[in-house]
């Protein structure tokens, strides 16, 4: 029996010395920047920004066994600042009573806050730890200025389509009787798109519909059929994974609470990504809730973070909680309606100038061309409302494009609008008198 059927294809592939690493030869190959501190034993702290599925972990892991150091792997998902000290106790007893260095790797360190981001400081510039952070993310943007500054910052690339060939090789010489042609490499690499774990976990299902005997013909009709199942893998009844979206999606907008989260749980039980789910929760609170109740914006995307900060089972029952209350909020489109008519209205009639009176007059040249002229400013009129100002080209003329509904806040904000309607006539009726 061979080897690698004993643990996941991953973990067999993953890499023992730097040298085996596919991709990243530009940080990586020899004479380059962190093949060199490897080689000498002069590791810096680091942060590894790059896209998932590059090698992030396995250089860390690669790095930490080359020097001969204690590897301490956290997620910044599923740590705090209590399995932060629990990693610094690690490495302060390694440190004594074994005069080793400790690697402490934390992967997606942008999710950590700023206050669990400064408590890796003080054992970075002690020497205590070696602290290597994963990101997706530039870290510019997500890592605190105080840790970046303190990390040399190497940004790794996606995989060419000649490194996943080289990944692809290493597994056919393990499974020798099993082939695969040209076209179906191609459907492989182009599903794959830079990812080596993306690519890995394709070829351990096409490597197992061969068990027991493992041997085959790879075809593109098989990597069609095992890339349809895995992008649909949680449709355990039969249903397209866009069918039951669907009818999630419809439930909530026919407020029936009962079917919302039926539909949400199934989805979930067979596999589907949540953080999918909560993104199109987030879509369903801004198209079929919208201005009839605001707050279920917030509900949706609270529940979108909360999953990404607890994941299963806790994160589940924020999206049951969102879910359900869309269903029972008051529904309206008006938005989503007035954002489709605007779009149309623009890509469909000629972009005019706007009225000098909307302009900013920054120069006195500005402001011998009128820019600004006559312009009333709104918090010093009654109401703070410039009654018959004009906001539209003056081509256009006034256009209604939103149309709130008689349901939820947008009552009250229907009649704001007629309120400052009648303002509006008033003030023309009385221009008219003059």
């Amino acid at each position: 029996m061979n080897s690698q059927l004993s643990m996941p294809l991953a973990e067999f592939l993953r890499p023992k010395n730097i040298k085996d690493i596919v991709g990243q030869q530009h940080i990586l190959g020899d004479g380059q920047s962190l093949r060199v501190a490897v080689d000498s034993g002069n590791l810096p702290s680091m942060i590894l920004w790059g896209p998932p599925g590059v090698g992030k972990t396995t250089i860390a892991r690669v790095i930490a066994d080359n020097v001969d150091a204690q590897f301490i792997s956290l997620s910044a998902v599923l740590s705090g600042v209590k399995e932060i000290r629990e990693s610094v106790a690690k490495a302060q007893f390694v440190s004594e009573q074994k005069n080793k260095k400790t690697i402490l790797f934390v992967d997606e360190v942008h999710r950590f806050n700023k206050s669990q981001q400064d408590a890796f400081l003080p054992h970075i510039e002690s020497g205590l730890i070696i602290f290597i952070g994963a990101t997706t993310e530039n870290p510019s943007f997500e890592v605190n200025s105080a840790l970046l500054s303190r990390c040399q910052t190497y940004v790794l690339k996606s995989l060419s389509s000649e490194e996943l060939t080289d990944i692809i090789n290493k597994v056919l010489q393990e499974y020798k009787k099993i082939t695969v042609d040209n076209l179906s490499r191609e459907m492989i690499l182009v599903y794959a798109n830079g990812d080596a774990r993306r690519l890995i976990n394709l070829l351990e299902m096409l490597v197992n519909t061969f068990e027991p005997d493992l041997s085959g013909d790879i075809t593109s009709e098989l990597v069609e059929k095992i890339i349809s199942d895995k992008v649909r893998k949680f449709d355990k009844g039969g249903e397209q994974f866009y069918d039951q979206i669907s009818a999630m999606h419809k439930s909530v907008r026919g407020s029936n609470p009962d079917a919302s989260v039926y539909w949400l749980l199934r989805m979930i039980d067979g596999g589907a990504d949540p953080l999918y789910l909560a993104r199109r929760i987030i879509r369903i609170s801004i198209e079929d809730v919208g201005l009839a109740d605001p707050k279920a914006q917030t509900i949706a995307l609270e529940a979108y973070q909360i999953f990404e900060r607890l994941g299963y089972p806790e994160g589940e029952l924020a999206l049951v909680n969102a879910i359900l209350y869309l269903a029972l909020a008051p529904k309206s489109n008006a938005s989503y309606m007035a954002y489709n008519e605007v779009k149309g209205f623009i890509s469909k009639h000629e972009q005019f100038d706007v009225p000098l009176h909307l302009r900013n007059a920054p120069t006195k040249l500005m402001e011998s061309l009128d820019y600004g002229k006559n312009y009333r400013y709104a918090h010093n009129e009654p109401d703070a409302y410039a009654a018959g100002v004009k906001y539209f080209p003056n081509e256009m003329g006034q256009v209604n494009f939103y149309k709130p509904t008689n349901r939820g806040l947008e009552i009250k904000i229907k009649e704001k609008l007629e309120y400052l309607k009648s303002l509006d006539d008033s003030f023309v009726n009385n221009q008219d008198k003059k």
